[in-house]
Order: structure tokens, then C-alpha cells, then sequence
């Protein structure tokens, strides 16, 4: 982290559809050099050109642009009309459109329709990795970035006072504390799986809770649920929902996860209360607007050459300013303090604390994971092996079975469910039941559904795993898991619940030899496996004689994983594990 030399508080300011085609995401060298080199390299070598006057008809660039940066760059657009700014001799034309981040990567990733834009501007890096982390159908060029601003903690006036704005200051484990505890503000967030503001507030959140307390899994899941209380369901909203006075003092949110410039915004409307911000000292992650070029490689060499000449003039200091004026940041090297106090900050809030590096993958990941898992319901079939390969007795466990402590450790992770959860249970071993290796023990179902005698299904659901029982091997090659697992997961699939996380569970404590079975397993799951209705597999291996690297590559093509454990007992908290890790709809 650095830390920069803070301003006085008297500053002034300074501030058309194409086929998508599959191919690996390629880097435009032209593209990236021109602009590293800067906009008058690219003018002589010929790339621009900047001359006054238009000939012939424009070229026209579409641009898709997070909503929330689209007004700032529509303008820019706009004056760059009035201007006559050309690229080699035609104006350039740009139109600019606002839409939502996540529906753009999702329809990136998953090529359900063409393009019809040239140009994309998301709010973050997060949905870039989104778009091409199921597929490749679509190409992106990284071209660099527009703005920049921090993810903040706003609050009302009345929460600033009671958390001690702005003299106090928190990291992000304390702040969420205490606006999340009993008695206190309500916190309120975008829906993380929507909005990167929430998910980089809440990978915040995470990361600081587990530096304070590496074993926080509770409190972080506690967090979670009390933030899912008051989620929205996207940055506009989450701004609507803060409370507006004393008659709204008992619903509206008094505190929510927003971005320096969403609080500038508000700010600058007449008739509204000044938010406050909160800037935790553990740093503020930040939403780094990335342009990206739409399939470059289709694009004409008049609209390339535009759409560059266009990021080139996202640079210039007249956009700059444009950008500074709707609440960005900017390439300035000094954070401009009239912004930051116009938005709601104030010393000694650490307003100009930047962090060396954004979350990775891994950790924005983790932390989605966590939140659907937490705020979403399950459906999982659980499939258990029972050939004779979970009858071997577990080291120190007193003469137990690897089934026997297998088993009580499925009831314990049921009673972790709540009655909206859908919990099947299958079992397995080489012919089984004839000529098939599986069972269907209990139909997928939300545990507190009761049948006619009354049961609730948990309360079958437990007695079926508590009659599960190990049975001799029909087969010395095969124990029937690639079979059984193609056969749960096409089920699974075919009656998928949209906004619940769907996933297969599979606990197997032997290895299969069948190595056609497997081959053929593995070609199927790729013919089948769906970013629009995600079944990861989750496979755990019961011990050392189960190959968790074999099942880890079969599970990966459906974006599941293999793990292992080397007693029983630990399958309760490798399974939350990883159904956290799986828990992300795309």
C-alpha cells in the first residue's frame, strides 16, 4: 500500500451485430503499442488522424459502457461530434449505450447473442474475467482504462455520527462490524452477484475479517446474511434504497457499499442529504473502467482506426476533465480533494489510500462463492459410494468404518441446511441394482417439504443416509462411479432450479478403473455441460485409495473440483468448503 500526501480541505478542485466466432482472446499489438506509446507516436506512424474538417460519411463506433461512467463518456462522444475529431479524414461517430455489467458478461461468456457494439466499457476487470471464463466465443482487446474510483462506505448523516465520522476511522472487518452489529446502522449492499462494488466491498470484507481472525467463516456468513436482509438488486437501487428523513428512518438503509463517484452523484442532486464516506484503512479497492475492443479482429481497419482514435481521446485533458466533473478520478497523480469532499469525505478519512493490487481471481471468487452459498438456497444430489471400498476401518476411530463416520458426518452437514435447501441422495457401486450401478434413495426436495405421513424430508432424507450400508463389489474393475456420475448429473441438470446453486455431490473412497468409461464420461460432460445452467460437480475422495486428481479433472469440465480427505469427519467442512468455492451462478 502507499499512502499520498492528503489535500487541505480548502483545495481547490482539480478535478451492429456480428457472428461471434470462437478464438482465444488475442492482444491487437497495433492497438496496445500505439497507445502505450501515446497519441502522437500513433498520429506520425499514420494510425490517426487529427486533421479539421470530415470528408465522406462518418464511421460509426458503438459503445457499450457501464451506466454509471455512460453520461460522462456519452458527452465526450457528444463533443467530439460537435468538433469534427477525425480518424483518417472521416468524423468519428460514437454512440455510447448504457448497459448493465453483468447481462454484457454473461452474453459475452456464453454466446447467446452477437455483439452489436464495437466497444465495451464495464465498471471493472471483474466482468471481463467473467465473459471469457466460461468460453472464448468472443474476443476482447484490453485498450486500457478510462477512470478510476474507490469502493467507500456511504452513510446518512444521523450512522456518521453514530460511527464517529469522520474522526474515526476502521479497517473493512471493524466498519462492517460495526454497522452490521446488534443495535446498530442498516447496512445495505448491490447484490454482489450483480454489482462490483458489492463484490469487491464484500471480497474486502472477507480478506480483513480473515487477517483479524484466520477462523471467521461464521462471522463472515453472519455478515452475509444480514447483508442479504437489505440487498439490491443493482448500484442505482442500492442509492434509492438509503433513507430520505425522519419519516423514512425506520426502513431506508442508513449505511451501504457505494463508490466515491455514486456518492458524489447523490451528493450533487438538489434537494438530497449529504452522504458521508467512510474510506477503510485497510485500502479501498477500486473500479478500474478497462475499454476493451469487441472483436477486433472483424472489425474494419476504418472502425479500428476510429475506435482507437476514440481511446486516445478518453486521455486527452478535455475528456479528462469531462470525467473529473461527473466524479471520477482521473490520471492525475494528486487525489483531487474538492471531489472527495463534494462526494462526503473528509481528513482524516484515508481518502487517498490505494492498494498495489486489486483482489485476485481467486479471492473475488472465494468471496462470491461464500455470498451465494450463504443468501442463496442449495440443490444438491448427493451421491455416496457403497461398495466394499467404504467398509475399511478409519485409523483412530475405535473400529468405525470409513461408511460409519461417513454417514454422521452427512447428518451433521444436513442440519447446516435450512428448510428452502433441495438435498437428493443417490447411492453406488458396480451393479447395484441389476445391471445399473446406482440408486435413487430420495427424490431432490427442500428439507422442510412434508410428505403425506408428515415427515418433513430432512427427517427422511436423515433416515435414508442412516440406512446407508456398504455392499460387496459386482465388479474387481469397475465401482460404477463414471456411470453413476453421468447419469446425477444429467438429472441434476435437466430439473435445474434457476437461483439456487445447483451442484452434484459425489463421496467415493475407491478408484474405478474402467478407463473407457471415464474417457467417455468426460466427452459427454463437455457436450453438456451449460454456463446458463451450471451443475458443478463436486467430488470428494474418502481416503487415500480414491483418485481425487482423476475426478478433479472430470469435475472441472462442468466447474466443480476433486478434493480428499483423509478421515471421514472431514467432509462436513470440505463440503461447505467446497460448495462455497461452486457457489457463483453465471
Amino acid at each position: 500500500m502507499e499512502r499520498h500526501s492528503l489535500p487541505d480541505d480548502g483545495a481547490t478542485d482539480s478535478t451492429r451485430g456480428r457472428r461471434p466466432r470462437r478464438r482465444n482472446v488475442l492482444i491487437a499489438t497495433a492497438l496496445v503499442l500505439s497507445l502505450a506509446a501515446g497519441t502522437g507516436i500513433a498520429a506520425a506512424s499514420g494510425l490517426l488522424s487529427f486533421a479539421a474538417g470530415c470528408t465522406g460519411s462518418a464511421v460509426r463506433i458503438d459503445l457499450a459502457a457501464s451506466p454509471d461512467i455512460a453520461p460522462a463518456v456519452r458527452a465526450v462522444a457528444d463533443d467530439a461530434r460537435r468538433n469534427d475529431v477525425t480518424s483518417d479524414g472521416r468524423c468519428v461517430d460514437v454512440r455510447v449505450d448504457a448497459r448493465e455489467n453483468y447481462e454484457i458478461a454473461d452474453d459475452l461468456a456464453t454466446g447467446t447473442s452477437a455483439p452489436d457494439y464495437e466497444l465495451w466499457l464495464p465498471d471493472s476487470d471483474v466482468w471481463v474475467e467473467r465473459a471469457q471464463d466460461v468460453g472464448d466465443d468472443i474476443a476482447l482487446t484490453p485498450a486500457g482504462n478510462a477512470a478510476t474510483t474507490p469502493v467507500t462506505l456511504a452513510v446518512t448523516p444521523s450512522a456518521g455520527t453514530a460511527l464517529g465520522w469522520p474522526e474515526k476511522t476502521y479497517t473493512w472487518a471493524e466498519l462492517t462490524a460495526s454497522a452490521a452489529g446488534q443495535d446498530a446502522v442498516r447496512l445495505g449492499a448491490a447484490d454482489p452477484a450483480r454489482s462490483a462494488t458489492g463484490l469487491l466491498a464484500f471480497s474486502s470484507v472477507v480478506a480483513s475479517t480473515r487477517t483479524a481472525e484466520p477462523d471467521s467463516d461464521t462471522q463472515i456468513a453472519a455478515t452475509a446474511e444480514a447483508l442479504a436482509g437489505r440487498v439490491s438488486a443493482s448500484d442505482a437501487q442500492v442509492v434509492r434504497s438509503l433513507a430520505r428523513g425522519t419519516a423514512d428512518s425506520a426502513r431506508g438503509n442508513e449505511a451501504v457499499f457505494l463508490t466515491e463517484q455514486a456518492a458524489f452523484t447523490h451528493n450533487s442532486a438538489a434537494g438530497l442529504a449529504d452522504l458521508q464516506l467512510f474510506y477503510p484503512t485497510d485500502a479501498a479497492p477500486v473500479l478500474n473502467y478497462p475499454l476493451n475492443l469487441v472483436n477486433e479482429p472483424e472489425l474494419t481497419t476504418r472502425e479500428s482506426r476510429a475506435a482507437m482514435r476514440f481511446i486516445s481521446l478518453l486521455n486527452e485533458q478535455g475528456a479528462q476533465r469531462t470525467l473529473a466533473e461527473h466524479g471520477f478520478r482521473t490520471a492525475h497523480s494528486i487525489v483531487p480533494g474538492g471531489l472527495v469532499r463534494a462526494a462526503g469525505g473528509r481528513a482524516p478519512q484515508p481518502y487517498a489510500l490505494t492498494k498495489a493490487a486489486p483482489p485476485t481471481t481467486e479471492m473475488v471468487g472465494e468471496a462470491l462463492g461464500m455470498w451465494t452459498v450463504t443468501v442463496q438456497d442449495a440443490r444438491l444430489t448427493v451421491v455416496v459410494d457403497t461398495s466394499d471400498a467404504m467398509a475399511g476401518p478409519v485409523p483412530g476411530r475405535g473400529g468405525e468404518s470409513r461408511m460409519d463416520v461417513t454417514k454422521a458426518s452427512m447428518l451433521q452437514t444436513l442440519a447446516r441446511f435450512t428448510p428452502q435447501d433441495e438435498v437428493g441422495l443417490w447411492d453406488f457401486a458396480a451393479d447395484l441394482d441389476g445391471s445399473r450401478d446406482y440408486r435413487k434413495l430420495a427424490d431432490t426436495a427442500p428439507l422442510g417439504e412434508r410428505a403425506k405421513d408428515g415427515a418433513t424430508h430432512r427427517e427422511s432424507l436423515s433416515d435414508a443416509v442412516s440406512a446407508l450400508a456398504t455392499v460387496p463389489a459386482g465388479s474387481a474393475a469397475a465401482t460404477g462411479l463414471y456411470d453413476t456420475t453421468l447419469a446425477a448429473f444429467k438429472e441434476a441438470q435437466s430439473s435445474y432450479v434457476s437461483g439456487k446453486c445447483n451442484a452434484v455431490v459425489i463421496l467415493t473412497g475407491g478408484p474405478d478403473t474402467d478407463g473407457a468409461a471415464r474417457t467417455a464420461l468426460m466427452a459427454e460432460l463437455r457436450k453438456l455441460a451449460d454456463p446458463r445452467r451450471p451443475v458443478p460437480l463436486i467430488a470428494i475422495a474418502v481416503g487415500p485409495e480414491a483418485d481425487r486428481a482423476q475426478m478433479d479433472e472430470v469435475a472441472r469440465i462442468t466447474g466443480g473440483a476433486g478434493y480428499e480427505v483423509s478421515d471421514p469427519a472431514d467432509i462436513q467442512s470440505v463440503m461447505i468448503e467446497a460448495i462455497m468455492s461452486v457457489g457463483t451462478e453465471r
